[in-house]
């Protein structure tokens, strides 16, 4: 029997590393014999850099950059073959550098990240796949575009400031000392977010308040956000308010279609690409994926329907084994899923079941091949 492995990481539990071998695990308790392959995946968000370097033989690079607030921050990123660069920008300018306490959108900023892109630059990468999840700012990207050498002065003819406060005073644009390497270069943006700039769908609305903002800030966000959109539109003839997409990360989305001519791309159906595992389910029998929470946002571009849909190709079964089930994840069954189970098997705290998050998904996998077996066994009686 050969099983395919391909598990995203369970957020504050376990990497896509540990969740794929923790599986291996539960199905050599189940049979030893079971011919497995893992490729451990993620979707442009926390885990793609050491999951595309780890599959594909690249290197880590580590660059001294601004976090969201300022600081200076010792940042992670990838080279691939070819001098391709991948970097999350959670490396540079996401919420895990921040407390709960320096959580403030009005002021963080995206720097760090265009300083990343620019150390990419100068290691030869002229293709650069980045991931936008984790973002700590709302910045509409400004911060990474004046990394990159673009001017944004206010009424007085002065730079403005970091962070999302600071759009208003946009009063024009300077393109003309942005790096020249960015224009022979191909950015893609890894991401499952569609959402606008601006509105009640926009980055401020549906993100702001898990970066912190408060009801009033949200609307100074927007509204901000709404002016720097309209500025980009009239000064540099891009409609970044029309966008889909142009939300992602706080706006960087905006910044990276406006100053770098990015294309945004699903993270888990390029990074399935890029590793090629449709070659692994030609001829296998079972698919395992999961994650830690699956509901109806699993179906916007996460990875157990990223790899589910991959299977279907080759009509083979998949089962999800994930940390939680939440409202809406039986829509996972129309678009490939067979099977959810839950690895926590009776009532458990938070804190239980992260700690204890790896031995749960290794007996929940044999837990569950037992079952497989045990309806293989009753088809095939069925069959005879």
């Amino acid at each position: 029997m050969k099983i395919v492995i391909a598990i995203d990481s369970f957020k504050g539990c376990c990497t896509t590393f540990e969740a794929a071998d923790a599986v291996e695990r539960g199905l050599r308790y189940y049979r030893d014999d079971v011919q497995v392959t893992k490729i451990p995946i993620a979707d442009g968000g926390e885990g793609t850099v050491d999951t595309l370097v780890s599959a594909l033989e690249g290197e880590f690079k580590y660059a001294n950059v601004l976090d969201p607030i300022g600081r200076e921050v010792k940042a992670k990123y990838g080279v691939l073959p070819g001098n391709i660069a991948v970097i999350e920008m959670a490396a540079a300018s996401g919420l895990p550098l921040l407390s709960n306490y320096e959580l403030n959108p009005l002021t963080t900023t995206t720097y760090g990240t265009g300083q990343l892109i620019i150390d990419a630059l100068d290691n030869g990468c002229k293709t650069i796949y980045l991931g936008v999840g984790g973002s700590a700012t709302n910045d509409g990207g400004v911060g990474m575009a004046q990394a990159l050498g673009v001017s944004f002065k206010d009424k007085s003819g002065q730079e403005i400031g970091y962070g999302g406060v600071e759009l208003s005073r946009i009063e024009t644009i300077d393109t003309s000392l942005i790096d020249s390497r960015i224009e022979k270069s191909n950015i893609s943006i890894l991401s499952d977010v569609k959402n606008p700039l601006c509105g009640k769908n926009g980055a401020s609305y549906v993100y702001g308040p898990q970066k912190g903002a408060t009801s009033k800030t949200i609307e100074l966000l927007d509204s901000n956000l709404e002016h720097y959109g309209q500025i980009v539109k009239e000064q540099l003839s891009v409609d970044v308010l029309s966008m889909a997409g142009a939300g992602a990360a706080g706006g960087v989305g905006a910044g990276l279609f406006a100053f770098c001519k990015a294309e945004s791309f699903s993270g888990v159906n390029k990074l399935i690409d890029l590793m090629h595992i449709e070659d692994y389910l030609k001829d296998a029998d079972l698919v395992i994926t999961g994650e830690g929470r699956i509901d109806s946002q699993t179906i916007n571009g996460k990875v157990p329907v990223g790899v589910a849909k991959k299977a279907k190709k080759y009509d083979l079964p998949v089962i999800a084994l994930v940390g939680s089930i939440g409202e809406g994840a039986e829509k996972t069954y129309e678009h490939g899923i067979d099977a959810i189970v839950d690895i926590i098997p009776s009532p458990q705290t938070l804190e239980y079941s992260l700690k204890n998050g790896i031995s749960l998904i290794e007996s929940t996998t044999e837990r569950t091949m037992r079952l497989w077996n045990t309806s293989e066994k009753s088809c095939h009686k069925k069959l005879v």
